[in-house]
């Protein structure tokens, strides 16, 4: 047995020598110095710039030739309290390049040490046995070459690593994928999630749509969704977030974590989540190519979790779910929590998830890029708003949200609505009341855009549902 040796103590035992052969990986250890983690996941990068390259985190190039024959590789991973560490992810993609340029067969992963591997390298599936500081690991090869495949960080746009129609060598041809959404604790967002599923079957998709619906939805909405193209809806159990207050809009946002059940697993490889305030533009099926998990960026080192490709498994859920308790979400939602838990990720161009915000003194007009695959409406909704105009230009701290334009394109889906799903977009007595109210406030205050002079002409005014 030959054993390669990445920075790990470990004996032997009475092991004679001529049954196994212990070698030391020699690299270059990552200065931490010159290479910080946003250096390798900066907040923008320049995505029309072809040059553009990564800093390079050490990785030996010869390790297929200079190591062969190897059966186990033996690793001890950096330990601390940041997870975002340079050189813990160095030892991880040392690992994972040693277990896939072997040519003699399977090769064995064995981790040492409190923390183990990232799990965003190597699977808790492919996960053999563990014990107190031990993990041993199978790892799935054509599944680690993907991974390896990526740029080191978010500081490039990750491309796939086939060309769509080309993905059944990567993957089984039995099972299948799907775009999902999760609606849970009310109807509120059934207009939206109306508008995801037309929207995406208006771009001629060839995936499945998976909604994951709680007991709150009722059967009458049930009914609008698949009408309105969900083909495989399944009801949840919702998840609590153990960091939000009761009744707060985060209590049960850990719902979104049910996407990697086994109730979805059990009929999905890989899925593209989208919430229910997006509006796919164009087809995205060809980012189904990319391994999980892939996102825009957010802000900082951080991805948005508005569009997100995973890979669903019963023991990534199981892992999220044990990790409730002592991962603490920045933001306390959703976003927040995968943030910490997926530290490692791929980054998408900004226009498969763009985010409806925009920065003061530049596109005054919030007009929406012509290149976009999807929406992503923050702030007041479209549906919650007057057909007319943005309503997010009528409150100061929201006008940053606000874009006539891309609200236009929400309408065009919703023009293209059967009559009876429309029905789900209704104003209630109480949107009335609250658009009036900033409508005045805006013209008190005389807001220079002018968007409360406009005379409101959509039929939903006045026209109130219960």
């Amino acid at each position: 047995m030959r054993i390669a040796s990445v920075d790990a103590k470990f004996d032997c035992g009475s092991a004679k020598e001529d049954v196994i052969d212990v070698v030391n990986v020699e690299f270059e250890r990552v200065s931490e110095k010159q290479i910080q983690w946003n250096d390798l996941f900066p907040e923008w990068i320049d995505e029309g710039n072809s040059a553009q390259r990564c800093p390079v985190v050490p990785v030996p190039e010869d390790l297929g030739t200079k190591y062969t024959g190897i059966d186990v590789v033996v690793a001890e991973a950096p330990c601390g309290v940041n997870k975002r560490d340079v050189y813990r992810l160095q030892v991880n993609l040392i690992v994972a390049n040693l277990a896939v340029t072997n040519r003699n067969g399977p090769v064995y992963v064995v981790f040492v040490g409190k923390c183990g591997p990232m799990i965003e390298v190597f699977r808790c599936d492919d996960l053999l046995w563990a014990q107190e500081d031990v993990r041993i690991y199978k790892p799935n090869p054509n599944k680690l070459k993907q991974k390896l495949a990526m740029p080191v960080g978010s500081c490039q746009i990750a491309h796939p690593l086939v060309e769509q129609g080309e993905e059944e060598k990567w993957r089984p041809k039995r099972k299948r994928e799907a775009y999902v959404s999760v609606l849970h604790s009310s109807d509120t967002y059934v207009c939206g999630a109306i508008a995801l599923a037309q929207s995406l079957k208006q771009t001629n998709t060839t995936k499945d749509l998976l909604l994951l619906v709680d007991s709150s939805v009722s059967q009458v909405s049930l009914r609008a969704l698949r009408l309105a193209g969900w083909d495989n809806i399944k009801t949840i159990q919702r998840v609590k977030n153990p960091h939000a207050k009761k009744d707060s809009y985060n209590e049960w946002n850990y719902s979104k974590l049910r996407i990697w059940s086994q109730q979805v697993a059990s009929e999905y490889d890989k899925v593209m989540f989208v919430d229910s305030d997006v509006l796919p533009l164009r087809n995205m099926d060809a980012f189904f190519t990319y391994p999980e998990l892939s996102a825009a960026a957010n802000d900082n080192h951080l991805f948005n979790s508005g569009v997100v490709v995973l890979e669903p498994s019963a023991c990534t859920f199981r892992t999220l779910m044990e990790a409730r308790a002592h991962v603490v979400p920045y933001n306390g939602g959703d976003q927040g929590f995968l943030n910490e838990v997926f530290i490692w990720w791929h980054r998408f161009p900004a226009s498969a998830n763009r985010l409806k915000i925009f920065a003061s003194g530049r596109n005054h007009r919030h007009l929406l890029p012509e290149d976009v695959h999807a929406v992503h409406y923050l702030g007041q909704k479209p549906w919650a708003c007057y057909r007319d105009y943005d309503c997010n230009w009528d409150r100061s701290e929201y006008q940053k949200f606000a874009s006539d334009s891309a609200h236009e394109r929400w309408w065009r889906v919703y023009d293209d609505m059967p009559a009876g799903l429309k029905e789900f977009c209704a104003l209630s007595a109480k949107d009335e009341a609250r658009l009036q109210k900033w409508r005045g406030r805006a013209e008190n205050a005389s807001f220079p855009d002018g968007h409360w002079k406009l005379k409101i002409t959509d039929p939903r005014s006045h026209s109130f549902i219960n």
